[in-house]
């Protein structure tokens, strides 16, 4: 029998917390989507791991068993992956292009000094606000501040962005030079999902209403969607390098009074076991994208 190693990380999440909801919260998923993998695992072994209740999510005597086992097992395959290759192989996950910046450039002077190493780009979707980590499927990532889980890692700030907002071309503010976030306040918003929390509450700027409530037009966690959301007459916010790196011909990105900047850093794992070539990676890309 073939079990997906994911499936088992999930495992241990919800063994660990008790629960969906905190598990889901740990994983960067929604809750519904960990249940179906939950239940997927529990199909594949054919026995229940948890008895489910209000009160959270108990482990079987099967569950148990498995629990005592699936660290040393998850221990090993990594072992195994960095053995293999991996241990070559540095993965940098992002969400947004406008973020990068530079990069591209460290990455390929990287590569040119190590011709040993190959350096993965890894873009995530907006489900998950650490680009990869809290899976982790990357080694390190570029990401927006704040976002749920950040506190479990080791977050370096590297520089800050104004916000402004993306605007249908046909809105009656799309011709305005400086918009006033006051402006949009009844606005139907571009939302990511709820499982981002604060991730979502921030690009909502929900703090920032004096209590004047968030109306959302429309869920999206892909860049194309969220810009064909705008263009049908929603709004959104979203830094200032949007309109350097997305475009769409019936959206316009205006400048926002009203509203904090975009702080954007480099997170990694806290606790794992450095690696020479990784920190000198991620200190370029420090450098490169912090302001001089």
């Amino acid at each position: 029998m073939d079990v997906d190693t994911r499936l088992l990380r999930y495992f241990a999440a919800v063994a660990e917390e008790g629960s969906l909801t905190g598990a889901a919260q740990k994983l960067f998923v929604s809750q519904p989507a960990l249940t179906k993998q939950i239940r997927r695992l529990e199909d594949d072994l054919g026995v229940p791991l948890f008895a489910r209740s209000r009160s959270g999510m108990a482990l079987t005597e099967a569950g148990r068993e498995l629990a005592a086992r699936v660290p040393a097992l998850l221990k090993g395959w990594d072992e195994a992956i960095e053995a293999t290759g991996r241990a070559r192989a540095l993965r940098l996950g992002f969400l947004d292009a406008g973020a990068l910046g530079a990069v591209h450039e460290v990455i390929a002077e990287f590569r040119q000094a190590h011709q040993e190493w190959r350096v993965e780009l890894r873009q995530s979707d907006w489900s998950d606000a650490s680009a990869g980590l809290a899976r982790g499927e990357v080694d390190a990532a570029v990401v927006r501040l704040p976002f749920p889980g950040q506190e479990r890692l080791h977050v370096r700030e590297l520089f800050v962005e104004e916000r402004g907002v993306l605007l249908s071309t046909r809105h009656p503010l799309a011709n305005r030079g400086t918009v006033e976030f006051r402006e949009l306040w009844d606005e139907p918003f571009v939302a990511a999902g709820a499982e981002t929390g604060a991730w979502r509450e921030y690009w909502l700027a929900t703090e920032e209403r004096e209590g004047h409530p968030v109306r959302v037009g429309a869920v999206t966690s892909r860049p194309d969607e969220w810009l064909g959301a705008v263009a049908a007459g929603c709004v959104a916010l979203a830094p200032a390098s949007t309109a350097r790196f997305y475009s769409h011909p019936d959206v316009v990105f205006r400048p926002v009074r009203g509203v904090s900047p975009s702080r954007v850093g480099l997170a990694r794992p806290s606790g794992r076991t450095r690696e020479a070539a990784l920190d000198e990676l991620l200190e370029a890309v420090a450098r490169r994208l912090s302001p001089s």
